[in-house]
């Protein structure tokens, strides 16, 4: 039987989420401090929520897999996917494709945040050139394939990983500056419109919000500040910038992990009573087979994809998957975790980087090869305002400690980010005799000194001569339209150069689950959480 998981905590927004609302007021477990008073402090203190998932979002309950156990044999012939067992964290994904619509909104909002700048409209184009071949005639798809309205709910192709990852930049912005214009925490849209725009040649970002150094006027239901400190604004209420600790902003969309995007296709939650995986599978659905078994629809399809050679679609009258190239997102059957085209329509990219041994060499716990630790580069240590790019949003660097630093380390390293390179100094380096210097060097040849202490040489010469895998090659999965049946099941895994697009390979978005991992815990049984005893000062008297 399938299940279906439902998102059953809420996020509270606005003011009324304040505890203070309580007839009793909430103090501090370990200093009994009143919280959400004014008159001490004004530290304010929210509802411990579960935030709802982004537009467009399932939530996917995480637990244990065995990554690439669902392989029923070695595709590539590359030892590049031998069964482990790892552990997900529960997670949301994106229940469709990302569509040729959402593209569309996408360049929307590129060409009325930044109107005058071509090449960024340009860069963010995706390349359907990608459709043509030597002796094939797909020149109409060339032409209309992205923007003609028939294919708007087909899943846009000719993206590269690079440009997925700019999209989710976007869409972390433009979904939380949505979020905080319709709830009145920013001037709304129709204020802004009568205003002839945002009130602001800034666009939005949502690390800059947060950072209070984003110009937007705020609107009608604007957090109230309860810091003493805090100044009286036009309408004699002092008022500030929606916080993190709030707990109404959504987390940032990426990519999803390749031990993700397995685990979320495989669905194998319909499949288990009491941790018990009673059943295993090769594809998204059950059975061996790639047909349904339903009466209804006995014989059909269940996902688009190559069936032979020649046979992309079936016989005229008699149209077996409905498609001849993509299809529309939402066509076929879902998953158990509710997610569409798991299999076959596109490939999808994930966030990790290729390696044949991935499998052998990653975490138990949330896998993943890829991670580039950055810091938000300051303009001002002092005052911890961000240093901005032409488009607003903060400038990262390469992360140079895996520990925190002390603060005179910190505004050194800082202070040396704009065009150089600083190296920590050599007491936290010892085997670092140039430890402090611009542009250190290793036997001669330079490197980047970077989280994970590597000291890794910038020559890469040798790719694309007698290696294709290095940092820039990115995994994706799932088969396509243009793929056979065999490329469909989970664990298979290819690469492609992250600046690399293809007619067969899209993608979805996914977003780290903040809070508990349980998705729906009515009805299973629980440990009885108690509440802290009140405190109450006594006044004692002699």
């Amino acid at each position: 039987m399938r299940k279906h998981f439902t998102q059953t905590a809420l996020v509270l927004l606005g003011v009324g989420a304040l505890l203070s609302s309580c007839s009793k007021p909430v103090r501090s477990q370990k200093t009994g401090v009143v919280y959400n008073n004014k008159n001490n402090g004004g530290y304010m203190r929210f509802r411990k929520t579960h935030p709802t998932p982004g537009p467009g979002m399932i939530p996917i309950e995480g637990g244990t897999f065995v990554m690439g156990g669902s392989a029923d044999q070695d595709v590539t012939y590359e030892y590049n996917n031998i069964p482990k067992r790892k552990t997900i964290a529960s997670f949301y994904m994106d229940e469709t494709e990302i569509s040729n619509q959402d593209w569309l909104d996408y360049l929307h909002w590129i060409s009325i945040n930044f109107p005058n700048d071509r090449q960024l409209y340009y860069n963010a184009t995706p390349d359907t050139l990608v459709w043509r071949r030597p002796l094939s005639y797909n020149e109409p798809y060339v032409d209309n394939y992205m923007r003609h309205p028939a294919y708007q709910d087909y899943p846009v192709v000719g993206v590269t990983w690079e440009q997925a990852q700019d999209y989710c930049e976007y869409r972390t912005s433009a979904a939380n500056e949505s979020i905080l214009r319709e709830t009145g925490k920013l001037a709304s849209w129709k204020e802004t419109s009568a205003q002839g725009g945002k009130g602001t040649d800034q666009a939005f970002n949502t690390d800059i919000y947060l950072n209070g150094q984003y110009p937007g006027k705020e609107g009608k239901n604007a957090m109230r500040n309860l810091n003493p400190n805090a100044k009286a604004g036009a309408n004699g209420k002092a008022t500030r910038a929606v916080r993190m600790e709030d707990g109404i902003l959504l987390p940032a969309y990426r990519l999803p992990t390749e031990a993700e995007w397995e685990y979320a296709a495989l669905g194998l939650a319909g499949n288990t009573q009491y941790e018990n995986v009673e059943d295993g599978k090769m594809y998204p659905w059950n059975g061996m087979g790639v047909r349904s078994p339903k009466r209804r629809t006995r014989g059909m399809m269940l996902a688009n994809f190559k069936r032979g050679e020649g046979d992309n679609m079936g016989v005229a009258g008699y149209l077996n998957d409905k498609a001849d190239i993509t299809a529309p997102v939402r066509s076929y059957e879902p998953n158990d975790f509710g997610l569409y085209n798991m299999a076959g329509n596109v490939n999808e990219w994930t966030g990790d980087t290729y390696r044949q041994t991935s499998f052998d060499d990653v975490e138990d716990f949330n896998p993943f090869r890829g991670n580039q630790f950055t810091n938000k580069r300051l303009a001002n240590p002092e005052k911890g305002i961000y240093a901005k790019d032409k488009y607003g949003r903060p400038i990262k660097d390469p992360a140079k400690s895996n520990k925190k630093l002390s603060w005179d380390e910190f505004v050194a390293q800082q202070q040396g980010a704009n065009g150089t390179s600083v190296v920590p100094p050599a007491s936290g380096n010892p085997a670092n005799p140039q430890a402090g210097t611009a542009n250190p060097a290793i036997a001669g040849k330079p490197y980047n000194y970077d989280q994970r202490g590597f000291a890794d040489t910038v020559n890469t010469s040798l790719y694309g001569v007698t290696t294709l895998v290095n940092d820039h090659s990115k995994v994706y999965k799932g088969g396509s339209w243009n793929d056979r049946a065999m490329w469909m099941n989970p664990a298979t895994r290819r690469f492609m150069d992250q600046d690399d697009a293809s007619a067969e390979v899209g993608f979805r978005c996914a977003m780290t689950m903040i809070g508990a991992a349980e998705i729906n815990p009515s009805g299973k049984p629980h440990f009885r959480v108690k509440k802290p005893k009140d405190f109450k000062p006594q006044a004692k008297g002699r």
